[in-house]
């Protein structure tokens, strides 16, 4: 029993031709190609549906790239860095 179904696609001439140079640069089938572009073709709609669902949130935050989640992660380590500290002079203290 097949593990696999087979389908037949259609593309124009250059794109086929530019599938079977890749399939052969990189030594794969034509199959394993299109597999792994459709992997890559789910992954970017779960991470675009990702960033729909959390826009809200990040706008709300003021967090437009990535250099500002880089900054939000920043800000907040500090925070809990101090916090730490803070209740270790406490504790010490106490």
């Amino acid at each position: 029993m097949r593990t696999t179904k087979v389908v037949s696609i259609t593309l124009p001439p250059a794109m086929f031709e530019e599938a079977q140079a890749l399939a052969k640069q990189e030594n794969r089938t034509m199959s394993e190609l299109v597999r792994e572009a459709l992997r890559r073709y789910e992954r970017e709609r779960f991470f675009e549906k990702a960033r729909a669902l959390m826009k809200p949130a990040a706008d709300r935050l003021g967090i437009h790239n990535e250099e500002d989640v880089v900054e939000l992660v920043r800000q907040v380590r500090r925070e809990m860095s101090e916090e730490k500290r803070s209740a270790t002079l406490t504790t010490e203290t106490a």
